[in-house]
């Protein structure tokens, strides 16, 4: 069968990535400019949720909404309904089987065999000083807010896959520590590992 490969050209690995780190670690922006330097798809967990929400009546902001009254209020929806999560990380997985692919995600790297699985460490009150900033609201109401927020986010996937998110890094390759980092130096640091890296 005819392809387009040139002869001793080698076949490109399939690249599978997963970014992961609490809100505020900057996985989000390190995961969107590492798909984009690679040619990879993006996909993010926190989207497909979001859309989930939009679907259940809710209407959640660009930015800062998992913080908000209301997004707490569908976090304590999902954790009383299970196949939210278990829908969304189905779909999820048949994006990783594709290939080629950034995936920011909490779930993925207990989930997934495969890839390159990367966690981004930070301090709540770094974390905290940085939603305050991006989202418009003081430190002492982002810190409250997180602390809520991840309190129940921990539980819905203690019940749900029996991991610890925050506290359990056995599935992890890299962790980086984002306390004393700029975003470009974070991504610098990641494209260094991911260059000297095979990803199966």
């Amino acid at each position: 069968m005819a392809n387009n490969m040139e002869v001793g050209e080698k076949p490109r690995p399939t690249m599978v990535i997963c970014v992961c780190g609490m809100a505020g670690s900057g996985k989000s922006t390190a995961a969107r400019k590492l798909a984009q330097k690679y040619g990879l798809s993006y996909v993010s967990g926190g989207d497909a949720l979001k859309a989930l929400a939009i679907d259940r009546g809710y209407r959640p902001r660009e930015r800062g909404w998992w913080e908000s009254g209301e997004g707490l209020r569908f976090l304590e929806e999902r954790r009383k309904d299970r196949e939210f999560d278990k829908a969304i990380d189905g779909k999820l997985l048949d994006y990783a089987r594709e290939g080629n692919i950034v995936l920011d995600s909490w779930t993925m790297p207990w989930l997934l065999e495969k890839g390159l699985k990367i966690w981004l460490e930070a301090s709540l009150e770094n974390r905290a000083k940085r939603i305050a900033k991006r989202d418009g609201m003081s430190e002492k109401e982002a810190l409250k807010a997180l602390e809520s927020k991840e309190m129940q986010t921990k539980r819905i996937y203690k019940e749900l896959y029996g991991f610890s998110l925050g506290e359990d890094f056995k599935p992890f390759h890299l962790i980086l520590d984002t306390d004393d980092l700029e975003a470009e130096e974070v991504f610098q640091i990641l494209c260094m590992a991911i260059d000297n890296c095979m990803i199966e």
